[in-house]
């Protein structure tokens, strides 16, 4: 049938809207993903949670949906919005369309929309609320204020391997493969949630920290910032993305918003300690404050090549290293998996140094 998205600017875009819901309107936060693929993991990403996604390429859908590459149990996102998607699907480890894993979560599709337009007004005018409807004439209301922290993280400890390396990761929304990256390198992981006070993960007697990424202003997570500052300070820590933002908010540096986010699978990244530039997956509206780092215990470690926003730090004197992009990638290049060994290497570091004091 005949569908719309409605933006908060009072723009109109024409479509047509396929879901099953009894629902009319759909609301959320819209955003733009730039991969040619990947749209299973970013379905599945909870650090999409409440929000509406438009795919810039142009035919979504045509290896339909396989069994392997969820980022989590179910989708995140509260709506899609592509140019065309495939009914048919031509991958022999598919076992539905896209349109039917939609279909059985209640997400509404709109298709046949003009994406390169809808872009383009969030490039100009910034990301901002949004509805998908069959409606005419809906009036925008503005967003209410959300914390899809609490919804995306899990709600009891859950272990992961069996290798002699423990970490504890601290679950704001976390990915699946930053779990399964971690496994692979020999480790035990035991993810928790992200209200976990730090006497209670001391009690689990970690290695090491990985603070996960997630959905949402890190800000909102104001009152957690003393707990996660004491748990970072006392373990080796490896922050990525929200868990990025929250580890400078943590030592007295500032996040902001960026006018339409990083969403893709090719951003260039450069290391500035050893000049290598990468090519990294990344999905994110706020970044680090690169003026408000200047009198804290944290320096620049990684920026992004087209916009020189910061992409990683490390703390002068602490163990302590994270970053804005993803370094398990899925979707996208695995030129930063390195970030793992680095952080794993210098577990084993810390333990022979304690092995011989």
């Amino acid at each position: 049938m005949k569908g719309y998205l409605y933006l908060e600017n009072g723009e109109k875009y024409q479509g047509e809207l396929f879901t099953t819901s009894s629902e009319t309107t759909f609301n959320g936060e819209v955003v733009f993903y730039t991969g040619m693929t990947g749209y299973q993991e970013v379905l599945t990403d909870p650090s999409y949670k409440n929000q509406i996604v438009v795919f810039t390429y142009p035919l979504i859908g045509n290896y339909g949906i396989n069994d392997f590459d969820f980022e989590s149990k179910k989708p995140h996102v509260a709506g899609v919005i592509v140019l065309e998607c495939k009914d048919t699907v031509y991958h022999y480890e598919a076992k539905h369309s896209l349109k039917q894993y939609l279909a059985k979560w209640n997400i509404p599709l709109l298709s046949h929309a003009d994406t390169r337009a809808i872009v383009k007004q969030i490039r100009k005018s910034g990301t901002m609320h949004g509805s998908l409807t069959c409606e005419e004439n809906v009036v925008q209301t503005p967003s209410t204020e959300k914390f899809p922290v609490a919804d995306v993280s899990v709600k009891q400890k859950v272990t992961y391997g069996e290798g002699p390396t423990h970490i504890v990761l601290v679950d704001f929304g976390c990915k699946k493969s930053i779990i399964e990256s971690l496994v692979e390198r020999d480790c035990t992981v035991t993810v928790v949630p992200y209200s976990t006070p730090y006497e209670k993960i001391l009690e689990l007697k970690p290695d090491g920290i990985v603070l996960s990424n997630g959905p949402g202003d890190p800000k909102q997570l104001k009152s957690y910032l003393p707990n996660i500052k004491k748990t970072i300070e006392n373990f080796p820590t490896l922050a990525i993305c929200l868990g990025h933002q929250l580890v400078a908010l943590a030592f007295g540096a500032d996040t902001q918003k960026l006018r339409f986010g990083h969403r893709g699978a090719n951003q260039p990244v450069i290391d500035v300690f050893n000049k290598k530039v990468y090519i990294t997956s990344q999905n994110h509206s706020y970044v680090v404050d690169a003026k408000s780092l200047k009198n804290t215990s944290l320096s620049v470690r990684f920026k992004n090549v087209n916009d020189n926003s910061i992409e990683g730090i490390a703390h002068k004197s602490l163990p302590i290293v994270s970053v804005q992009f993803h370094p398990e990638a899925h979707p996208g290049p695995i030129d930063s998996g390195f970030i793992f060994n680095e952080f794993t290497e210098s577990l084993s570091n810390v333990r022979r140094e304690k092995q011989y004091a």
